[in-house]
Parts: C-alpha cells; sequence; structure tokens
C-alpha cells in the first residue's frame, strides 16, 4: 500500500463566490484523515469578471484557446489561488515543504460533455511556482476523453469517507448533495454509482425570490408555515426526468416553479420543500440496491423542512438520514477536500471516475502534474 500524503484541495465552485482551501491526510485510497478549512471570498469586482469570463468561453472550440481577457482572467485567478494558499499556510502554521500535492480544480467557464469539451480556467505551472508546491491540476479531461461526461468527480471520494464511517451494517449508504440540483452516490460493494437525482434548492428558492425578494427559505422557515399540495407534487414526479430509464444531467431550465397565484406563498415553499425530498426518493429507484443510510450535504440540509421531510421518507424504507456533520464530516469542506484526495489518486495513478459515476468506458486516472521549481 502507498504511503500517506499531506495534500491541499482548491475549489471555487459555480457560485463563484471565492476559493475553498481544504487540507488532507490520505493514502489516496481508504485511508483519510481530514485537516483544517478555510473559505476566502472574492470581492465584488472579480467575481463580475469571472461571469463576464463565461460569456468570452462561449467562443472556445479548443481547450487551449483563451479568447479576449480570459488569458489574464486565467492569470489573475491562479494568483488569487496563490495567495489562497499562502493564507491557509500562515493560519495555520504550515510550510510549503510540508505539503506534497495541491489538487488545482480552478473555474469551470465551459463544460459540453457532448462535444468532449470541458475548460477550467487555472495554470497549473504558475500555481506550483507561485506556491513551491507539487500542483495537479485539469482533472476532468481525461475521463471525457475516454467517453466519459467530465463529471461528477466526488464520488471516488465518498466512497473513501464510507470506508471511514463506523457502522458497517449502515450499507449500503448514500451520500446525497442537496444544492440548486441534487445529486447522489451509491456506495455498495464495487465501484460507486452516482447521478443528478433531482431539483434540490432551485425550485424553493426561486418560488421564495419571486414572492419575497429573499435569495433562500432560510433554515425552512417559510415552508415550515405551510401545507403540502399533494397534486402539485404529483406533477414534479411525473416528470419524465423521473419516470425515464436513462439517468442524465439537470439543467436549471429541466424544471420550473407554479404559476404566480396558483398556490400560495408558504404553501408552494412547503411544497417544493417535499418536492426536493421526495425526488432523492424517487431517483434511488435507479440504484443497484436501496441504502440503508443516506448522508447529505450541501445547502439542503440546513433546511430543516427539507430534512425532516427526507427523514421520514427514508424511515419508511427502513433507512436513516444524517447531515454530514451528524456523520462527523464537513459538508462545506468536503468538495475542497475531494480534490486534495483526487491529486493524491492522481500521483498513484488511481481511477478518478468509473464507468457508473461519469459514463467513461473504463475507470480511469487524470489529472496534470505540474512540478514545483526547484
Amino acid at each position: 500500500m502507498s504511503g500517506m500524503k499531506t495534500a491541499i484541495g482548491l475549489m471555487s465552485g459555480t457560485s463563484m463566490d471565492g476559493i475553498d482551501v481544504a487540507l488532507l491526510r490520505t493514502d489516496g485510497e481508504s485511508r483519510v484523515e481530514r485537516g483544517p478549512f478555510l473559505s476566502v471570498p472574492y470581492d465584488a469586482g472579480f467575481r463580475a469578471r469571472l461571469k463576464a469570463g463565461l460569456a468570452e468561453a462561449r467562443a472556445i472550440e479548443a481547450r487551449q484557446e483563451r479568447p479576449g481577457s480570459l488569458a489574464r482572467l486565467e492569470r489573475d485567478l491562479t494568483l488569487l489561488h496563490a495567495v489562497a494558499v499562502h493564507s491557509f499556510l500562515h493560519v495555520n502554521g504550515l510550510r510549503p515543504e510540508e505539503i506534497d500535492v495541491i489538487g488545482f480544480h480552478g473555474q469551470t467557464v465551459l463544460h459540453r460533455p457532448d462535444a468532449a469539451l470541458t475548460v477550467q480556467l487555472g495554470d497549473g505551472p504558475l500555481l506550483a511556482a507561485e506556491t513551491g508546491i507539487d500542483v495537479v491540476y485539469d482533472m476532468r479531461a481525461n475521463d471525457m476523453a475516454h467517453g466519459g461526461q467530465g463529471a461528477p468527480l466526488v464520488p471516488a471520494y465518498h466512497q473513501a469517507l464510507a470506508a471511514g464511517l463506523p457502522d458497517a451494517a449502515a450499507r449500503p449508504v448514500a451520500f446525497v448533495n442537496i444544492g440548486g440540483i441534487s445529486n447522489l452516490t451509491f456506495i455498495g460493494g464495487g465501484d460507486p454509482v452516482a447521478y443528478d437525482s433531482g431539483p434540490g434548492n432551485m425550485l424553493i428558492d426561486q418560488w421564495v425570490e419571486l414572492h419575497t425578494g429573499l435569495a433562500y427559505d432560510d433554515g425552512g422557515r417559510i415552508s415550515a408555515g405551510g401545507t403540502i399540495d399533494r397534486a402539485l407534487v404529483g406533477r414534479y414526479l411525473e416528470h419524465p426526468f423521473f419516470t425515464a430509464n436513462i439517468r442524465r444531467s439537470l439543467d436549471r431550465g429541466d424544471f420550473t416553479v407554479p404559476q404566480k397565484g396558483e398556490i400560495g406563498l408558504a404553501d408552494g415553499a412547503r411544497t417544493l420543500a417535499h418536492v426536493a425530498a421526495a425526488s432523492i426518493l424517487t431517483a434511488a429507484r435507479h440504484l443497484p440496491a436501496q441504502p440503508k443510510a443516506w448522508i447529505v450535504g450541501g445547502g439542503g440540509r440546513l433546511n430543516e423542512t427539507m430534512m425532516a421531510d427526507l427523514r421520514s421518507l427514508a424511515a419508511e424504507q427502513g433507512a436513516t438520514v444524517s447531515t454530514a456533520e451528524d456523520a462527523g464530516f464537513d459538508g462545506d469542506a468536503m468538495e475542497a477536500e475531494a480534490w486534495a484526495y483526487l491529486a493524491v489518486r492522481s500521483l498513484e495513478g488511481l481511477p478518478l471516475t468509473f464507468p457508473g459515476t461519469t459514463g467513461v468506458e473504463r475507470p480511469v486516472t487524470g489529472g496534470v502534474l505540474a512540478r514545483r521549481s526547484d
């Protein structure tokens, strides 16, 4: 078995709100020791540049192209990641030579799996030079070169976390990430299985914003005061996404909120919270077996109404539901930790993706190594 390595994972997600930094010690297989976590926000001006970069990226036809201001944006993004690493090391009393590798996600500005094209802004060699630490970057491309969708990559890390859970009887286990769209990872005996499971916070956020101007239902307080409209729930769960046998990725436009006036604010929020919970159990019928335990990460874990529904629906099937924190994890740090873990797997030549997660033709490794300047 390979030895333990100390890795830093860097994640800048689709919300473009900042850089998540997490430390992990791992062998790239089942041994994982989680370390500190830091979130470094972007200022409003840089966030606006990233959003403008999304529009410019539409012109990209080959992965190395950086039209318009994208080359400058990529350099500045990389330098901000270097500053975040130095801040993280300083806060935690660490030196660059104590870190074996950085897993660098970068910022996705274009993802067209049908064209086998994915672009994450991020200059690995520049980050390695600025930090004095080896960097593994561009981790999605090899999967797509072998017929995969380039996402999701986190399931390999979920599998490692599941190996460390104390209750071996709670198998199989499923990890659920309730973001705007929910996705799940099934850990049974063999390789992980993962796919989008339905609308997560997206519908309830849009509904609450439409009626109140608030960005989301904080803690599930609005939905807690409403009643479920069963006919409306049925309408959502009869969507072709759930009834079709082929699993596919969801887009924000695949599901829409009820018409204004069709249902009141609280009842609508209550119904959409239930839809988010019920869609997870509905999508689970495509899994190889029924999970005995569900572990929930993402913002949805903080919506108490949604979580109560998920617990009661899972209990009908004899399954338990825990938040990431209940299970001993950090729901905010998990994605950045995954990038640290994947970097170590890349160094060891181990698979990052599997046929049951991205649709790749066989398990493949990935990532490009940029060595620090000596």
